[in-house]
């Protein structure tokens, strides 16, 4: 996997949301963040500092931040390595395409590419990484949620674009990165992740529209 930080080019100033938009919006960026390239240490340090609470998903943020907090960045870098990049193909390949159809590039991406280009999305020349990968996916909903690629997109929409492209198939993948072999910090980042997918998924069913 590439770098991700520059998936989409011209990016809109934030527009004000709810706290609670703003927090979904940073745990996207999070996972998009370190799903896109190896973490320094600096990330890995900030990360130790993170604090859970009694919910499932407090309880899997606790111990990313207790597993952090005894990492270093090369370990980390080895391991980001072998679970995405190894040789030839890492132990994991997060797209949508191989997913839901065994095969890269196939329909998934070419509907995602369009639903980019409904939305205003679009690819920063320097990255080649195929759109439906994990990460990239993450940094999007994180954009819609915050108006990143123009106003924030309304729960409707939200709900439409993570029920196509994402809820078919992240959790799998977070699942799949939770019991990786190559999984050690990985492992936690893939239960914060399949947690979080849960938790987003319930609340767009409750959600009307």
């Amino acid at each position: 996997m590439t770098n991700q930080e520059a998936l989409m080019e011209n990016q809109s100033p934030a527009h004000e949301i709810t706290e609670e938009d703003r927090l979904r919006a940073d745990l996207y960026d999070y996972l998009g963040v370190i799903l896109s390239r190896p973490p320094e240490q600096v990330m890995l340090d900030q990360t130790a500092t993170l604090t859970g609470g009694d919910t499932e998903l407090g309880t899997a943020i606790g111990a990313l931040a207790r597993i952090a907090g005894h990492s270093k960045a090369r370990a980390v870098e080895s391991e980001f390595n072998a679970l995405f990049i190894g040789l030839g193909r890492g132990e994991l390949l997060p797209y949508a395409s191989y997913y839901l159809t065994g095969f890269l590039n196939e329909k998934p991406l070419a509907g995602l590419r369009r639903d980019m280009a409904a939305r205003s999305m679009t690819r920063a020349q320097n990255v080649y990484e195929p759109e439906d990968n994990i990460a990239s996916l993450m940094e999007m909903m994180a954009g819609m949620i915050t108006g990143r690629y123009g106003k924030p997109a309304s729960l409707a929409d939200q709900k439409q674009f993570f029920g196509k492209h994402i809820g078919p198939w992240a959790g799998h993948f977070f699942t799949d990165l939770e019991a990786a072999t190559n999984s050690v910090l990985y492992a936690s980042v893939g239960a914060v992740g399949r947690v979080y997918m849960d938790i987003e998924a319930q609340g767009f069913r409750m959600s009307a529209g």
